[in-house]
């Protein structure tokens, strides 16, 4: 629910913070203090369009911020997680939203003090308040709101999901099919290719592991000559020229083994040398084994390049590289068997009439479970459009069959009303009358104050064109869904200011040499009297307004209160 209200520098509001409470709130005061301007304000932080005229006189910018309690609306707290919107901590259950607008038409918006668009703002307000009046933004007449609240009614919004299911599947299969159809000659041709392509990598039998070591044993034999040379070479060196290293290192160990007598410093080198010597050996012992292990073979190394070309021609043909040609196989192979599980049109038409006969069935099911919420909702809704001052008009819900059935059911569902006897029934959308349309609404909302899952209600002329005893009807109305919701209605009528579980009063005030500014106070029990013997009197309030107004406020209380 909505906990608190900043408004700054927006038309005659300088600076106004409101904190709100759950129940009804009854918002009065004289016409023109700017009880609506409240309302214009909450709509612009919930993403409605603004008007560079309503930042204050005299000011740069307006700025407006809103904090919901969102503890019990799962469905927002999820939205703002799928939007990287989400609070932190302690945070995580409350939603701060925020506008700021200058004076040169810039607008800036804010969720949880994150940048967000209107498109935003107006997404999150859509699941946070539903403001009922002739200039904001009205759920209910939308077509998708209007869709849902009847499936809620009728208790089938789990049959409404499915039957959205079953219809994506459906599609899903008929797409496959037609997707078959429309490629099948195409399918055969590759698939013959892919073949052919398979049977020619398989044919090379070719593995990476067995073409790195092609590469090294090719290497090797084809410098087997140069290698052999080197090989003797060092030989030479180390053991058999005539200068040998390994003849003089052991020369040199001989020396200093007698001089290690003389001199014990001489001990760690001839260690050393020692070691050396000991190392140049082995090498000799390698060295002199290596000609047998080379193995050069003119016969081998031509099966080797035969290979080498071989994978190499086959490469070049794919424009791949050698490496790569294992994975082609495995590719090639994965294709085939797709077109293979794919290729089968008798099976995918089997699929497509299954998945559409599932969805006849639900879609079926959800017709008739509309038809008589339908029924029901346009009979209560109507019986309580008669205590709001439209006595003989008519509410119903029409059912209109799609051309072609989609994921919302085969028919089309639309509110239709009638606000007086002898008027043709007409889309809700399309009610001239803001108090009519908020009357209408109204009734629907009482109706169905246990499905919605929007917590803050706010009604604005509610009341145009009533009086006396509708007017106590109204308030009755609003005071029951209140119960429910956070309910705050804008009205000029005593009778329903009387049933509010709070009332503030809107007034303006013209200090000298300043703006015009507004402020709201909240009515204690005593100025509730003061307020409502005002709207009752007029200008001038005589101790009988004033009793008047005190037995009013008790007898809406002591009527709307369930007994103990």
């Amino acid at each position: 629910m909505l906990r608190f209200l900043s408004i700054r520098d927006f038309v005659i509001v300088d600076c106004m913070e409101l904190e709100f409470a759950p129940g009804f709130t009854a918002l009065t005061g004289e016409t023109g203090a700017g009880k609506s301007i409240l309302i214009d304000a909450l709509s612009l932080v919930l993403g409605e369009r603004g008007d560079t005229g309503e930042v204050r006189e005299g000011c740069d910018r307006a700025e407006i911020s809103a904090e919901f309690d969102i503890g019990a609306l799962p469905e927002a707290g999820e939205w703002l997680r799928c939007n990287g919107f989400e609070g932190e901590g302690d945070e995580g259950d409350t939603c701060l939203m925020r506008r700021v607008m200058d004076r040169g038409g810039r607008s800036r918006g804010f969720i949880n003090g994150r940048p967000a668009t209107v498109q935003q703002l107006r997404a999150a307000g859509e699941l946070l308040v539903d403001i009922h009046g002739q200039h904001a933004h009205q759920s209910l007449l939308r077509g998708d709101a209007q869709r849902e609240l009847v499936d809620a009614f009728s208790g089938s919004g789990d049959l409404s999901r499915s039957t959205g299911d079953a219809y994506r599947r459906w599609s899903a299969a008929r797409q496959r099919r037609l997707d078959w159809e429309r490629n099948r000659t195409a399918s055969a041709q590759e698939r013959e290719q892919l073949e052919w392509q398979r049977d020619e990598l398989a044919a090379l039998h070719f593995s990476l592991e067995e073409w790195l070591a092609l590469q090294t044993d090719h290497e090797r034999q084809t410098h087997a000559g140069s290698l052999l040379e080197g090989a003797q070479m060092a030989l030479d060196l180390l053991s058999e020229g005539e200068q040998a290293a390994l003849a003089q290192v052991a020369s040199v160990v001989s020396r200093l083994s007698g001089l290690q007598e003389r001199d014990a410093a001489l001990e760690p080198i001839l260690d050393l040398l020692e070691s050396a010597r000991i190392q140049l050996q082995e090498s000799v012992y390698e060295l002199e084994r290596y000609p047998q292990r080379l193995d050069f073979d003119p016969q081998t190394l031509q099966h080797m390049e035969e290979r080498l070309s071989a994978v190499h021609a086959v490469a070049r043909k794919y424009r791949i590289a050698p490496a790569e040609l294992a994975d082609l196989l495995a590719a090639t192979s994965a294709q085939l068997a797709q077109l293979g599980s794919e290729g089968d049109g008798t099976a995918l038409a089997q699929e497509e009439a299954q998945a559409h006969q599932h969805y006849l069935a639900l879609a079926g099911r959800l017709s008739e479970a509309r038809k008589t919420a339908a029924t029901a909702l346009g009979h209560k809704v109507t019986a309580a459009m008669q205590d709001l001052a439209m006595a003989g008009g008519e509410f119903a819900v029409a059912l209109v069959p799609l051309e072609q059935a989609g994921a919302n059911g085969m028919e089309q569902v639309e509110f239709q009303v009638s606000a007086h006897r002898g008027l043709p029934l007409r889309p809700l959308a399309k009610v001239a009358s803001g108090g009519e349309l908020s009357r209408i609404s109204l009734a629907i909302q009482v109706v169905t104050s246990k499905l919605g899952s929007v917590p803050t209600l706010v009604f604005d002329e509610v009341d145009a064109g009533i009086g006396g005893r509708v007017a106590e009807m109204v308030g009755g109305l609003l005071k029951r869904l209140g119960v429910e919701r956070q309910v705050m209605c804008v009205t000029h009528l005593a009778q329903v200011a009387a049933a509010g579980d709070n009332q503030w009063r809107v007034a303006k005030s013209v200090d000298p040499g300043a703006a015009v500014s507004s402020h709201v106070t909240v009515l204690g029990e005593q100025e509730r009297v003061e307020e409502i013997a005002r709207m009752l009197g007029g200008e001038r309030i005589t101790e009988i307004t004033r009793r008047h107004a005190a037995e009013m406020l008790r007898s809406a209380q002591a009527a709307l209160t369930p007994p103990s």
